[in-house]
């Protein structure tokens, strides 16, 4: 079988020296392209480098010294995309923009692309993006922030980011991305037809019919084929040339006149008017989807041979013979001369030092502190907070349930970080769905405090495009049900971003969930939700679920830091059961209601840390409870009546988080007790009870029994049988009486 890399490399010397070049489909000149002849030569050098950097990628490979063969050959043209941009324009690039990536480095003094990419293409743990986790296209130096995607997820955060340069600009903070700035999005065809694609074109019309600014570029680098099912001839013409809010542009993609030109026209019309624009940039592709892919199982040999004659490179050497810029002859050396560059700077990649340890993998989970924060200072928010709470000024001094702790903790939050934003559906006139928002948008503005489109993807999206340009969004998601529709934003997306840029590029958020069980006439899986599996083996991730007001209202103070100060995205699910209980055993009683926490006051909850009740303070108990949010009210109804009718000794441990998890305190606690029993409102699979079972077995295996009270494997009901299958007051006591062999 002949290797069709050496075939392509092989036929442009052949070519160029027989100058028997394609048929151009571009008429467009040089002249009118708006590139020097200086400019032309240094395009078509930047596209010798990325295809030498394809061919060395496979030779590599197949000496076990590369992980990673999905190239850019026949997209070199999206070099002249990169030429017509500044390189302070944010960029978000698909996986086969290697020459934009060189070409956007060529702009920056200092930087060392060719090295750059051959350390990716081994992994070296000295890739100055990755630090050998991934191959990527990311420079912090750039302003590329790097991309694992293959499906389009990175859309929605393109479109947040451009929303935030003017909103930035509006709220006088020092920007990531310059004011006068546009954002760039380069992706496939194929991943055009992704839901999450579809959901960032939606959103940038959406925000562009309103005439809010929205410089971004959307650039189908479109090559007909998502590997090995085809484009229909003339779909993304068909599909986007008629939007319209949206504008159309296309080029030929094999023509560097004819895409400068065009690049040149987009990035003028973007950057004038501050509307998204869509370009269409025909490309082919070349070597098949990947060095693994074999492209003679679904294409004849006729078809990749027609394909492999319009190489880009072979119409790009065109142009250059024809203006007379250079020989053919020094077209043929200036290839060589390019290989023979890199494969020495290969050599010497291959010889840096790999990642060995899952320890080293790991450093770069948690993103680092910042060394400045900023925020608003203390005297100031101390003599603002009067006229800002003016109105709750009589109600602050009573006790209050989880909701209105929330409402206030978010408020004294704003006040504090002026880079903060809140936003979701129905979070501003509304104040929410449960009224936990109300009054933040009269305090804060239309500018900080806004409603977003019906649209999950697009919430998490914008949190983490903002993220990128100096704000720490507060975005809330209405139900836990409808995370499911945007969870690869939080897993794929924001929560990777460190990992795979060693911590110099950061999304930090906290993000805010209404959930959880117990809403007796509020059921159906859509709202009344009790799982949180999809957010537990995130790494890095934290997970705030407090089960009463004044706990909550200090785990936010303690997410905003971590957001803030540690640039961490943080999840805070707010048990929606308990958002105005204040009673906790019979009407009246204001046990379950709290005085909110001086904002100017010591008193905090760290991450991680358990709050402990205990029905017998200083006396060993007869069984530990672990639980949270719901559970832990539930509990403590249940141990309050089994003090009062068996003199049970209850120790009740309210994890508060469910991420991380203090396992070695946990573990310390109840080393010594009898009996230990989980109280999980979620399902019993895939549940936290699950783990943390486990992890005391391992860590204690001469140490208490055992047992759990878990919700049912089943979703939730409607009505009067919308509890059945959750724990309950009256189950736990159950349970409890079981264990210790004693009568309810």
């Amino acid at each position: 079988m002949i290797n069709r890399a050496d075939a392509v490399d092989e036929a442009f010397k052949k070519t160029v020296l027989e100058e028997q070049f394609p048929i151009p489909l571009s008429s467009t000149s040089l002249d009118e392209s708006g590139l020097s002849p200086y400019q032309l030569v240094d395009l078509f050098h930047t596209q010798i480098m990325s295809r030498h950097g394809d061919l060395l990628a496979r030779k590599l490979r197949a000496r076990g010294e590369s992980f990673y063969t999905i190239g850019s050959a026949g997209h070199e043209g999206n070099a002249a995309i990169a030429q017509a941009f500044r390189p302070s324009d944010m960029a978000f690039l698909h996986y086969r923009s290697g020459a934009f990536f060189t070409q956007r480095s060529k702009q920056v003094p200092g930087t060392t692309p060719t090295y750059d990419l051959m350390l990716s293409f081994v992994a070296s743990s000295e890739d100055p993006i990755s630090g050998g986790r991934h191959k990527v296209f990311g420079s912090k130096a750039l302003s590329i922030p790097p991309q694992t995607s293959t499906i389009a997820s990175h859309l929605p955060k393109a479109v947040g980011a451009a929303y935030s340069i003017a909103r930035s600009r509006q709220l006088k903070l020092e920007p990531v991305i310059p004011h006068d700035g546009v954002v760039v999005c380069s992706f496939g065809d194929a991943s055009s037809n992704h839901a999450t694609a579809q959901t960032a074109f939606n959103q940038a019309e959406w925000i562009a019919y309103q005439g809010i600014p929205l410089p971004l570029v959307f650039v189908c680098e479109d090559n007909g084929i998502g590997i090995s099912v085809p484009t229909p001839q003339g779909w993304i013409g068909q599909a986007f040339s008629k939007r319209g809010v949206m504008k159309y542009f296309a080029c030929d993609g094999l023509s560097l006149l004819d895409t400068a030109r065009v690049a040149r026209e987009v990035e003028y019309y973007v950057r004038t008017f501050r509307k998204p624009a869509f370009l269409h940039f025909r490309a082919v592709r070349l070597l098949a989807h990947a060095g693994s892919d074999i492209e003679s199982t679904y294409h004849s040999q006729q078809q990749i041979l027609e394909t492999e004659e319009q190489d880009p490179l072979l119409h790009s050497a065109r142009l250059v013979l024809e203006n007379g810029l250079l020989s053919k002859e020094a077209i043929v050396e200036l290839y060589e001369k390019t290989r023979k560059q890199m494969e020495r700077v290969a050599e010497v990649a291959i010889t840096r030092p790999k990642l060995r340890t899952s320890q080293a993998v790991m450093e770069s989970i948690l993103p680092p502190s910042l060394k400045k924060v900023l925020s608003v200072p203390l005297e100031t928010l101390q003599a603002q907070r009067p006229a800002l709470f003016a109105k709750e000024a009589k109600s602050l001094g009573e006790k209050q349930p989880l909701s209105k702790h929330l409402t206030w903790g978010l408020a004294d939050l704003m006040a504090k970080y002026p880079q903060t934003v809140l936003f979701g559906e129905d979070v501003g006139k509304k104040g929410g769905v449960y009224g936990i928002t109300s009054g933040l948008q009269s305090k804060f503005g239309l500018k900080r405090v806004f409603d977003t489109a019906l649209d999950e993807t697009s919430i998490l999206g914008a949190a983490m495009g903002m993220a990128h340009n100096g704000m720490v969004p507060i975005p809330e998601i209405q139900f836990l049900a409808y995370l499911h529709n945007a969870e690869d934003q939080i897993r794929g997306e924001a929560s990777t971003l460190p990992f795979f840029s060693q911590g110099l590029y950061t999304n930090p958020m906290v993000l805010r969930i209404a959930g959880l069980a117990y809403q007796k006439g509020f059921g159906g899986h859509f709202h009344n939700d009790n799982s949180l599996a999809v957010l537990r083996d995130i790494p890095g991730l934290i997970i705030a679920t407090p089960s009463r007001g004044r706990d909550a209202a200090l785990m936010l103070r303690s997410c905003a830091k971590a957001a803030v100060c540690d640039q961490r995205v943080v999840v805070f699910i707010e048990p929606i059961a308990l958002y105005m209980t204040r009673d906790l055993h019979e009407k009246g009683d204001d046990l379950w209601a709290d005085y909110y926490p001086d904002p100017f006051g010591n008193e905090e909850i760290q991450i991680g840390e358990f709050g402990i009740y205990e029905t017998h303070p200083g006396t060993k108990p007869d069984l530990t409870v672990i639980t949270y949010a719901n559970g832990t009210f539930l509990t403590r109804q249940a141990a309050d009546h089994l003090k009062q009718v068996a003199q049970v000794k209850l120790r009740i441990v309210d994890l508060r988080w469910i991420a991380p998890i203090r396992e070695k305190e946990l573990c310390e606690l109840v080393a010594q007790d009898k009996h230990v029993l989980m109280v999980e409102e979620c399902r019993r699979t895939g549940s936290l009870s699950e783990g943390l079972m486990a992890m005391l077995a391992e860590r204690l295996p001469r140490g208490p029994r055992l047992h759990r009270e878990a919700a049912e494997d089943c979703f939730i009901p409607l009505g009067v049988a919308a509890t059945s299958g959750l724990p309950s007051k009256e189950s736990i006591a159950k349970k409890i009486c079981e264990i210790l062999e004693i009568k309810p």
